[in-house]
């Protein structure tokens, strides 16, 4: 699989870049659909979307500069994966996001 350029960024700028990916509708569709089996070409998430084949590529280029897609060329076909550590570590990220943002009040301290 190939290596996505956001693995060699900082970790806010790879966050923001993963989340900016996560932010339309159509890609988070199409992350469903690939978790669904183990690897997926494009014409097979077209096939259960309703957009454009062309539309579902360019979905899928961001996805996978983003690092939470993993591309692989077999033969004719290019087959997409869900990068799982990726996408988990989205969660991780945003979780501590909240937690240093959102500090939970001291036992006896007022909101």
């Amino acid at each position: 699989m190939i290596e996505s350029p956001v693995t060699r960024c900082s970790d806010s700028h790879a966050m923001a870049l993963r989340m900016a990916a996560l932010s339309h509708p159509a890609r988070i569709e199409i992350l469903k659909r690939l978790s669904a089996s183990r690897c997926c070409s494009c014409r097979e998430v077209v096939d259960h979307l309703d957009l454009a084949q062309s539309t579902v590529s360019q979905h899928l280029k961001i996805l996978v500069e983003a690092g939470l897609v993993r591309f692989e060329a077999d033969r004719q076909r290019s087959r997409y994966a869900v990068d799982h550590a990726a996408l988990a570590g989205v969660s991780a990220s945003l979780i501590q996001l909240v937690n240093f943002c959102c500090p939970a009040p001291n036992p006896g301290e007022r909101a």
